[in-house]
């Protein structure tokens, strides 16, 4: 039997829990706030506020299966919602992030202590070491999912990119953590008996991490189910999509020079939050459509409206937004430090390009902008291969490897 636990929970941590369950194998999900839609307090709540708490919704899992820990979670999704920074502050503040996977972390290591009939525990980058240290004193197989790649390789690749685009330097967020977090992530990795990443990518980082010749697994992520029928037809002018937090890791500024190359050629537009202050992104953003945030379901939509989607991270662990904008029948540009490809066909459904390049960039928008032929060949390759990667593969192939190894 398989515990699992995350202390906030996203689409790939909902599938892993479902996989376990439905394979008769889930003794425990250990998670923050599992909300409850059908709640008598739940009626209650103004709109805005019950719709954040429905993702934190798992109704594919029996409540007895489900051991939350919400307080300090709680205090800390109010005290996002007034911004009240000081308090959220990145690690330092008392309802940071960090904070809030210690804290569930502990709680987990000592439910585990009391626990019988746990052969596995299943954890997470940054919230694994209170238990798998808990997990080791019973016998317990520790399994660990990390969701990017490992840190040293992206402080070397980010710390090239703040010396190369110093005016971008303040929203590389990763350079911030303390010498304490990149410890416990090392020592979370060394307790660690399989690892399971999401990309060929985040694999290759870890050749220089306590990780280094422990079983590892490539699980790829799933997607939406592709739409039944795509707009297969091109507009006047390109249009171009980006998704994704506004920040140099996500390579952004190459996005822009390209953009800036083409000029009249190309509409794009960014989708994502601001990570910290930047003039260049201020001046762009004036420049291009923006849309600070939306619900995903109405970035799928928006994802419709295009015609290619730019995704030029520097370092990512996948970028599920790959799939997502496949699934709606857009050719991808992606670089090699995502998933890009594991997925992508080069020239065949997207583009995979050298990292650090708005000249690639521009080249492949421009062909397109170019060539509507070749552009509608790849957006019905584009939306084919989405449905390859279904969260159900995903949920299938996770649940051989945890079991088989």
């Amino acid at each position: 039997m398989i515990a699992i636990s995350h202390p906030t929970g996203n689409q790939n941590l909902r599938n892993a829990v479902e996989a376990f369950y439905k394979a008769n194998r889930l003794a425990k999900f250990y998670t923050t706030i599992a909300w409850n839609s059908d709640s008598v307090f739940a009626k209650l709540l103004p709109s805005a506020v019950a719709d954040t708490l429905k993702r934190r919704e798992f109704e594919n899992i029996p409540s007895l299966l489900i051991d939350t820990h919400p307080l300090l979670e709680s205090f800390r999704l109010l005290a996002s919602k007034l911004k009240l920074k000081g308090l959220i502050k990145h690690e330092t503040g008392l309802l940071s992030v960090d904070r809030i996977y210690q804290n569930f972390d502990i709680h987990v290591a000592n439910q585990l202590l009391k626990s019988n009939g746990v052969h596995q525990l299943f954890a997470y980058e940054d919230g694994a070491l209170n238990s798998f240290k808990a997990a080791r004193s019973k016998h317990i197989e520790c399994i660990y999912e990390l969701p990017i790649g490992y840190w040293r390789a992206a402080q070397i690749i980010m710390g090239e990119e703040a010396q190369l685009k110093p005016e971008w330097a303040n929203t590389i967020l990763s350079m911030r953590n303390s010498a304490q977090k990149l410890a416990r992530k090392d020592q979370e990795l060394d307790l660690a008996d399989k690892i399971i990443v999401a990309s060929q990518f985040t694999a290759d980082t870890l050749q220089h991490s306590p990780a280094q010749g422990k079983p590892t697994f490539i699980i790829p992520y799933g997607g939406p189910e592709p739409i039944k029928q795509p707009k297969l037809q091109p507009h006047k002018k390109l249009k171009v999509l980006f998704v994704g937090g506004l920040s140099q890791r996500k390579g952004l500024s190459y996005l822009l020079d390209a953009a800036d190359f083409l000029k009249d050629k190309i509409e794009l537009t960014l989708i994502g939050s601001r990570i910290a202050a930047c003039a260049p992104l201020d001046r762009a953003l004036n420049n291009y459509r923006y849309i600070p945030s939306l619900p995903h379901h109405q970035i799928l939509n928006e994802m419709e409206k295009h015609d290619v989607f730019v995704f030029p991270s520097l370092f990512e662990g996948f970028g599920l937004v790959i799939l997502e904008a496949m699934s709606r029948g857009l050719p991808v540009i992606a670089t090699p430090h995502t998933a890009g490809p594991d997925i992508i066909k080069d020239g065949h459904d997207g583009y995979i390009i050298p990292i650090r390049s708005h000249e690639a960039i521009a080249e492949k928008l421009e062909k397109l902008a170019d060539d509507a032929d070749l552009l509608m060949q790849l957006k019905a390759a584009a939306l084919e291969k989405a449905g390859h990667f279904s969260w159900q593969r995903y949920q299938e192939h996770i649940s051989q490897v945890v079991n088989n190894g």
